[in-house]
């Protein structure tokens, strides 16, 4: 009888190593299950996941509701393409569009494609209902975005590890300052802008959020000047800011979304957690003025609206309907903060938090260039903890919205003994 040698986190490191592309800088930690808010590496280490697959997996690792949506769809029927129709798109459709308030989604599966998705349908309303002349549209990017790594989507960075050694890059941007209305204003005097792209906290720069207001004034000077707001929540939305949408704001909704928004995108553009990480989903969100304006033939994906990922997204949307994930991740962002904020005050090494509802992040004492950052991601790891620097000096902790008052209160203590024994 053949024996199967398991092997070491070490050795599979070493595979990954010889054997895949070199685009990725991960923690040495090697993952084989979760659950929850937990993870364990191959040595059956157990870790508290502060980062959640970068927001994907706000319902917690292998939510039973949604993992029984995958096996049960994937018996059945996976993928159909959309040469011809399946009995789950339909359905998923009228569900997202009801959810979210809106006309039409056109579902894809990764946030990046929802991002150029949106990025089409922007040049194409600004074509056909605006009247720019042809191929001369222009679309408004911020500084310090992250929007993904396509072409289209680097060509608005500013980041020169998305953008150097890419070019050219392509036409028809314009970049300007995040959380500036001033030079939003500015920016769409010229009326051959279609766009304006913002997410509504830049989470990849360092959890960035700008002062109260700016989003709903943004959104008001391109309503004002006939310009479309794109807010890409692949990251922020599906109540990781403690709202439904980050774009929600100050809205008056008393527990689950009530579709009484402070700001309405024209065109919304979600991911990751659609999906609650069990499968590839995104989607972009609009009405008919906008979507109307794809044409069969013009834009598509192969994975699209396929039934597995149609069953997933409506499960893993329940999901955060049923359990009210949105307040619990008000409450314990608070929390967090506040705790954060003590352990300010009583070490040198952290100097401010950030962050809305259980999307944070700390700003170390140290140049961006420094690994100091990164050294206390390790140490935290050896204590049974996983988050990721971002940016050299800022480390971003996003745990499962699943997570309880208990369990954070166990995490901060853990950031906490971390912190103040660090030695540099």
């Amino acid at each position: 009888m053949s024996t199967t040698t398991k092997l070491s986190s070490k050795e599979l490191i070493a595979i990954e190593d010889r054997y895949g592309a070199h685009n990725y800088h991960p923690l040495p930690v090697v993952l084989e299950r979760g659950e929850g808010v937990y993870v364990w590496d191959v040595e059956g280490k157990k870790y508290f996941d502060f980062l959640s697959a970068y927001s994907a997996v706000n319902q917690g690792h292998c939510h039973p509701k949604i993992v029984e949506a995958l096996n049960k769809q994937a018996s059945v029927l996976t993928l159909t393409s959309r040469a011809f129709h399946n009995d789950k798109l339909g359905p998923y459709e009228k569900y997202m569009t009801a959810y979210f308030n809106y006309d039409k989604v056109l579902p894809m599966n990764t946030g990046v494609e929802a991002v150029e998705t949106a990025l089409k349908l922007c040049r194409k309303w600004a074509y056909e209902v605006k009247g720019i002349p042809a191929n001369e549209a222009k679309i408004v990017f911020v500084e310090g975005n992250f929007h993904g790594r396509t072409m289209s989507v680097i060509s608005g960075s500013t980041d020169p590890s998305s953008t150097s050694g890419f070019g050219p890059y392509m036409p028809g941007i314009k970049i300007i300052p995040y959380n500036d209305l001033e030079a939003l204003a500015e920016a769409v005097k010229d009326k051959d802008v279609a766009g304006f792209l913002v997410e509504p906290i830049q989470g990849e720069a360092g959890v960035f959020v700008p002062d109260e207001g700016y989003l709903a004034k943004a959104a008001a000077i391109c309503k004002e000047n006939n310009v479309l707001f794109i807010a890409d929540e692949v990251q922020t939305g599906i109540a990781r800011t403690g709202k439904l949408l980050a774009t929600c704001g100050n809205c008056t909704c008393t527990g689950h979304c009530e579709n009484r928004p402070e700001i309405k995108p024209d065109i919304l553009i979600l991911g990751k957690a659609v999906s609650g990480g069990v499968f590839p989903v995104s989607a972009v969100l609009a009405n008919d003025e906008i979507m109307l304006t794809i044409k069969p033939g013009e834009h598509g994906s192969t994975f699209g609206g396929n039934p597995l990922g149609a069953a997933v997204a409506i499960a893993a949307l329940e999901v955060v309907k049923d359990e009210r994930l949105q307040e619990n991740a008000a409450k314990l962002g608070i929390r967090f903060r506040e705790r954060m904020s003590l352990l300010v005050e009583k070490s040198d090494l952290v100097t401010l938090v950030r962050g809305k509802g259980l999307l944070n992040a700390i700003v170390i004492n140290d140049t961006e260039d420094s690994s100091t950052a990164w050294d206390i991601c390790m140490a935290l790891s050896r204590n049974g903890l996983l988050a990721k620097p971002t940016h050299g000096n800022i480390i971003r902790f996003a745990p499962p919205l699943v997570m309880t008052a208990e369990q954070l209160e166990e995490c901060c203590d853990i950031i906490e003994k971390t912190i103040l024994e660090f030695k540099k």
